[in-house]
């Protein structure tokens, strides 16, 4: 009776440190997914690249880890800030260039293998316009992900996904004019099987990485003694979360490529969540001061 009172109590204090310890990783980051480059052989099929980024997108959303901003939505906004800054429509607030909804990680793909290899055999049998004949398919899909920091334009990270897909079955076609009535949806095809192998590989792989990245958020704007952030509900935060509050100097760039290397950050306090919104939330100021719009967010341990 004593061993199974020790188990149980032992049971209870590992799952409470681990739910506390899981907190943590339940912030969801919020990324953005840009179109796919199609580096492929495939003639006419410029939709490739936007068809798969459009189904990574929908794969993270639905893998519940993240807070995604899609491909399309990131256009759209950016559409009408051009109007609007060229004069040709009355300036609203919701157009203003730079408000679209900041995204920590921007994931952006080149798609560099996309080929499907049908072997067909035949029975001999034809009659009346009407061939019977067997085949065989092959597909293979791949993936380069490049996983990028939205401030710095950094390459963090990247990662190569690949899908394989085969068939085998009896083909009945019709000759009627060069009709073929056999054929099936894509998703159903070796090559539709492959690009989602690989989209759901790249999930997998893409979730492994981003969680070696840190969270951050953003300050909004301060208002009296109230913190404004940029992250909510949407992101997991709870009452009570207390962020590091991080400076960051100047950019350090290499003088001969150009390329930003990044900057120093110097934490100048902490501040606690004390009211949340779905995306936004409100803080008080835990430690430190000199807080400022624009100013980062890392989780305090």
């Amino acid at each position: 009776m004593k061993k199974e009172m020790v188990f149980c109590v032992s049971l209870f204090l590992f799952l409470s440190v681990s739910a506390q310890d899981g907190f943590c990783a339940q912030l969801k980051k919020t990324i953005a997914v840009s179109r796919f480059e199609n580096n492929t052989d495939v003639a006419g099929q410029a939709s490739i690249g936007t068809g798969m980024a459009d189904q990574l997108a929908d794969a993270l959303i639905q893998s519940g880890k993240f807070v995604v901003i899609e491909r399309q939505t990131l256009e759209d906004v950016v559409a009408e800030q051009d109007i609007a800054a060229s004069g040709r429509a009355a300036v609203s607030e919701t157009a203003r260039t730079g408000n679209i909804i900041p995204a920590q990680i921007l994931i952006k793909g080149t798609v560099s293998e996309f080929e499907a290899e049908t072997q067909k055999g035949g029975t001999g049998i034809s009659v009346s316009g009407i061939s019977l004949g067997s085949s065989k398919s092959q597909a293979h899909v791949a993936v380069i992900l490049r996983i990028i920091d939205s401030t710095s334009g950094q390459v963090i990270d990247s990662v190569r996904v690949e899908g394989e897909a085969s068939a085998k079955g009896i083909k009945i076609g019709i000759d009627k004019g060069g009709i073929d009535l056999g054929t099936e949806s894509f998703k159903k095809t070796p090559l539709g099987k492959a690009t989602q192998i690989a989209i759901d590989k790249a999930v997998v792989a893409l979730s492994d990485r981003l969680e070696k990245i840190p969270f951050e958020g953003r300050i909004v704007k301060l208002e009296g003694d109230t913190v404004f952030t940029n992250i909510g509900s949407r992101n997991e935060v709870t009452e009570g979360n207390i962020f590091n509050v991080l400076a960051e100097g100047e950019a350090l760039t290499d003088p001969v490529t150009g390329e930003r290397l990044g900057a120093e950050r110097t934490q100048l306090g902490t501040i606690k969540i004390n009211s949340i919104e779905e995306k936004y939330s409100k803080a008080t100021t835990q430690s430190g001061q000199g807080f400022d719009r624009g100013m980062i967010l890392t989780e305090s341990k």
